[in-house]
């Protein structure tokens, strides 16, 4: 990702309504590929995505994001690095890291991206890596940075995956994470995470360079900047909130 939650959860009213036909229309497309729900429901927001940007995938915005989670001002920090970006969706989310040695997008439907967003896939400049539920396939301490933009609520099994994405970071490597907070869990989304689940299952094994928390965007504030309050003093955050969690962390060598 995937991003998919984040997207869907600050789209304003009158573009759900663009929206809701498109999708509708390829819902039952999915349901019928042997596919699980979740993984349709996944599926169906990028092709729905894919239609929306005229069968190019935006992906501008990247970077700005990217850099914002890790605090750096520029991507000389990946320069000649491995680095991956765990729920990384179909859209080329780390084209922009050019200077990277490899980019590795690891997702659960990489093989379905690669096969229907195929000219896409191939012009990013990106490895697409399809996991399991359970496993990256990956190598022992082979990522130097990895990314997580709020995928990890949409995995079957949060320990499983959590113990994956450390055991393929190298020692001395970055975790660099955003994650939903209080997002009810449902069948597309299996994971309500909180602060101590996070702090549970990924962050204990890390040292955290960097922690922040913000409630969710409310009515009145631009949902397209939703993330600018990470960069302003305006963090409030109660535990039970819905909220995200921006971190950075990095594996004990």
């Amino acid at each position: 990702m995937s991003i998919g939650s984040a997207l869907k959860t600050v789209t304003p009213a009158p573009v759900k309504r663009v929206l809701r036909p498109i999708r509708n229309r390829i819902a039952s497309k999915s349901l019928h590929e042997g596919l699980s729900e979740k993984d349709a429901s996944q599926l169906n927001f990028w092709r729905s995505r894919f239609e929306i940007d005229s069968g190019v995938f935006e992906n501008s915005h990247y970077e700005r994001l990217m850099l914002a989670m890790a605090e750096e001002s520029t991507p000389n920090f990946i320069k000649g690095k491995i680095i991956a970006d765990f729920g990384c969706g179909p859209r080329g989310s780390m084209a922009w890291a050019s200077s990277a040695l490899v980019r590795i997008g690891i997702d659960v439907l990489a093989d379905r991206y690669a096969d229907e967003f195929t000219d896409n896939i191939t012009s990013h400049g990106m490895i697409y890596l399809k996991c399991t539920e359970n496993i990256i396939p990956l190598p022992s301490g082979f990522v130097d940075v990895m990314f997580t933009m709020n995928a990890v609520r949409y995995v079957e099994s949060l320990p499983a995956m959590c113990s994956e994405i450390l055991r393929v970071l190298k020692p001395g490597g970055e975790l660099i994470g955003s994650f939903d907070l209080e997002m009810h869990a449902s069948s597309g989304q299996p994971q309500q995470l909180n602060e101590k689940l996070v702090a549970k299952y990924l962050l204990n094994n890390l040292e955290i360079k960097s922690y922040r928390t913000r409630e969710m965007w409310t009515e009145g504030e631009n949902p397209y900047n939703e993330y600018a309050y990470f960069k302003e003093n305006n963090r409030s955050y109660r535990p039970g909130q819905k909220g995200y969690l921006w971190v950075r962390a990095k594996k004990p060598n």
